[in-house]
């Protein structure tokens, strides 16, 4: 019997050829678009692989009925929403993309930063109000040239919006808890910035980074920019600072309600935070390139393909030092 795999969401029809070509693949169509957990659950009980995406929630409990399955190929970044240690004990391995999402999530980052500072959104929506009579002197906001863009974690994403925001002149800081990074302390970021774009992982450490006191340490009129994890600020802090003025604007491509692992996230975006006026919101848009998506779905089956083969995928974040005994991974 030829090895199954479970592709939690659809994918493009050269990635499903390609999964035929060494498995026996279970995908959803695009108008189901991503399966709910139940239904992945019951096609998985039997799978040695399993593709994932942002939308999905893999712990314990689903891994307790997937009793064959060998390896988690995530077709995303971070990790956050797979419990590795879970994984790990089990013997199956986690993988992730760390590259192809950084060229479209830089430039997302940059065209959020644009929009929020130039009031795009609210331009679009008073436009389409039909009140708008031709120009008149409103909606005045903020120019790149010249602004302090403070980026908090310079990864593979910071430096290649740092490249993309010196074309625009901006000035950039930056803060990386790596010593050879270089940067500034976080609160002379804060303090010197007129845009905060904060990109990092998710972590017990980073959750909440951007709260409210580091809100009143920001210039007043900033803008905080937000395309790592909705956790990573405090979507309430935000909303109070909006409320108050301190703050000009919020842009983000992520949100708090989506980090599934985190206890007592909220289920929807903060309604104080949605109908303000001075923010500017996409649906987790990053990585929502057509042929990067594409060469995404690829390289995760690629991982999956690597395991049946019995070889270690490349992109593993499990610690190959894991000993079957201790029901790890060699």
């Amino acid at each position: 019997m030829r090895p199954r795999v479970v592709v939690t969401h659809w994918v493009h029809d050269e990635v499903a050829r390609r999964l035929a070509g060494f498995c026996d693949p279970r995908i959803p169509t695009r108008a189901e678009g991503v399966w709910p957990r139940d239904r992945i659950a019951e096609l998985a009980a039997d799978a040695d692989g399993l593709i994932v995406c942002m939308a999905d929630r893999v712990d314990a409990e689903l891994l307790d009925g997937c009793p064959r399955l060998r390896i988690v190929s995530g077709t995303l970044k971070g990790h956050d929403n797979l419990d590795v240690a879970a994984c790990t004990r089990r013997g199956v391995w986690v993988t992730v993309l760390p590259d192809l999402l950084t060229v479209p999530t830089a430039e997302l980052t940059v065209g959020l930063t644009i929009g929020v500072m130039r009031r795009i959104g609210e331009g679009d929506r008073f436009v389409r109000s039909g009140t708008f009579a031709g120009w008149r002197p409103r909606l005045y906001g903020s120019g790149l040239a010249g602004a302090t863009v403070g980026i908090v974690g310079m990864g593979r994403v910071g430096r290649a919006v740092a490249r993309r925001l010196a074309a625009f002149d901006a000035h950039v800081v930056h803060n990386d808890v790596r010593p050879e990074a270089g940067g500034v302390g976080l609160p002379d970021l804060l303090a010197t910035s007129d845009v905060v774009i904060p990109l990092l992982p998710l972590t017990p450490a980073t959750r909440g980074l951007i709260g409210a006191g580091e809100l009143r340490r920001m210039r007043p009129g900033g803008y905080v920019v937000n395309v790592s994890r909705g956790s990573v600020v405090d979507e309430e802090a935000i909303a109070d600072a909006l409320d108050a003025g301190t703050l000009a604007g919020y842009a983000a491509d992520v949100f708090a309600m989506e980090d599934l692992l985190q206890a007592g996230r909220p289920r929807t975006v903060p309604p104080r935070l949605s109908a303000h006026p001075r923010t500017l919101f996409t649906p987790h848009l990053g990585s929502a390139v057509d042929d990067v998506r594409r060469r995404m779905s690829l390289a995760a089956a690629e991982q999956v393909r690597q395991v049946l083969d019995g070889r270690r995928p490349e992109q593993a974040v499990n610690d190959p030092a894991c000993r079957p005994e201790a029901g790890g991974i060699t």
